[in-house]
């Protein structure tokens, strides 16, 4: 492990946790990669003026039934704009089939101070629902806001209770891949109307979260959770570099605690045999990534450098950056048996958190289907899977769907009534993942 930083700025480290041992003629080496980012806390108090947020509300009709989801959005907006660090910029978004900027307007970004705080929230009194839902013209809206901004930190915080109706699908992926990399966002889902899909891919495509707040009376909770968090970034772009040598070549690259994302699509490439995986923004955190990296096959007793991974930021044209941190991942060929079919702990961790994800979305899906052998062994094996790796709220959240007989050995019956808040938060939370437990 290694870390560079200036002593002003947020200091990152990198841990490598792997069975480097092969057995001859192996070729995949897996390995997670934990990144730490802390000691900017301080700093960030100090750096409001770095940080750019939209909050996109959702304005359709759908919102005034029942009319405390409009009245949730307007309260949840005011405490997230009560939130923002003074000297932060912001804007408000009313989203329907078109969007239309609430405040400040004339297609600029108001600087957060008391005064602007106050005409943002008297501003929000205007929002009314009437219209469809177009998502795509609300995420265009907030970038073409976003790039107006100087800000290192660029995010959005969206709020939707539908599906994207008025809008063909191809446009809001366009959108996205647009978005991709010029702002993080957040997606959230009031009520029970919404298409989970559509949420968790939003906040998938741009490194944000995704959650459901089925009750309204919990939104302003959640929108000031968001917004502290926003609050807490310090550091954008972050890359997670890999170098590989001649004739190794990177499978795959997954986050995977706090919450699943493939980025092994989201590769640029970085130079001879290096490519760059997106991050997003960082604040005081710890993330961990699963990294695959087939390498040629070798004999007993070889040995070589699979990959370095390194954390870096993005620099002038053409100008190498040092690396905030790196670690390596090694191969080592053994006829030692017991050595090469050794699993790390970490890796198998994160390859059940993975399965147990996969296990609940097509248990789901089967229900919804009416397959319930199909539904009852998928969710039976993610039972099985979450006792085993501690993560208890997935249980909890699994107990609400299921009536678990053995959660050692899987058994589960399907309860014959499940209310959809419940399916829907255990399909949206599927991806949360726990860290491996300490021992």
């Amino acid at each position: 492990m290694a870390n560079f930083a200036k002593p002003s700025a947020p200091r990152f480290s990198v841990e490598v946790y792997q069975n480097e041992f092969l057995p001859e003629g192996g070729r995949d080496v897996h390995a997670i990669v934990t990144v730490t980012s802390t000691g900017g806390a301080a700093a960030t108090r100090r750096l409001g003026r770095d940080a750019a947020v939209v909050i996109m509300v959702d304005c359709s009709g759908s919102m005034e039934y029942p009319p405390d989801k409009m009245r949730g959005a307007r309260e949840a907006t005011a405490a997230a704009i009560d939130t923002l660090r003074d000297g932060t910029a912001f804007a408000v978004v009313a989203g329907t089939h078109v969007a239309k900027e609430v405040y400040p307007g004339q297609g600029r970004l108001a600087t957060a101070d008391p005064a602007t705080r106050a005409q943002a929230k008297e501003a929000l009194r205007a929002l009314t629902a009437g219209g469809g839902t177009a998502i795509g013209t609300w995420l265009r809206l907030a970038d073409g806001l976003l790039r107006g901004s100087s800000a290192g930190i660029r995010h959005g915080i969206l709020l939707t209770d539908g599906r994207n109706e008025h809008e063909e699908p191809a446009v809001l992926r366009a959108t996205l891949d647009a978005c991709a990399g010029r702002f993080t966002c957040d997606a959230r889902g009031v009520g029970t109307d919404w298409e989970v899909k559509e949420v968790t891919g939003i906040a998938g495509a741009l490194l944000g979260s995704a959650d459901i707040v089925a009750d309204p009376a919990h939104l302003a909770e959640d929108f000031t959770r968001m917004m502290e968090n926003v609050m807490g970034k310090e550091v954008a772009d972050v890359a997670l570099r890999l170098w590989t040598p001649v004739g190794a070549e990177v499978q795959y690259v997954k986050q995977v605690s706090p919450a699943l994302h493939d980025l092994t699509g989201r590769r640029s490439e970085a130079g001879p045999r290096a490519g760059d995986y997106p991050t997003g923004s960082w604040g005081d955190e710890s993330r961990e990534y699963h990294v695959c990296v087939r390498v040629p096959g070798a004999s007993v007793g070889q040995e070589m450098l699979a990959a370095r991974a390194s954390l870096v930021l993005p620099g002038p044209a053409g100008e190498p950056q040092p690396p905030l941190a790196q670690g390596l991942v090694r191969a080592v060929w053994t006829d030692d048996l017991a050595a090469s079919t050794a699993i790390s702990p970490q890796v198998a961790h994160y390859t059940g958190q993975a399965e147990l994800a996969q296990a609940i979305q097509q248990g789901l899906e089967a229900r919804k289907l009416g397959d319930v052998d199909g539904a009852t062994a998928k969710l039976g094996r993610a039972v099985q899977l979450a006792s085993v790796s501690g993560n208890a709220d997935t249980a909890r959240l699994l107990a609400k769907v299921v009536d678990v007989v053995d959660a050692v050995a899987g058994t589960v019956r399907l309860k014959a009534k499940v209310t959809d808040a419940d399916e829907m938060t255990l399909e949206t939370r599927s991806t949360q993942t726990v860290r491996v437990k300490k021992t």
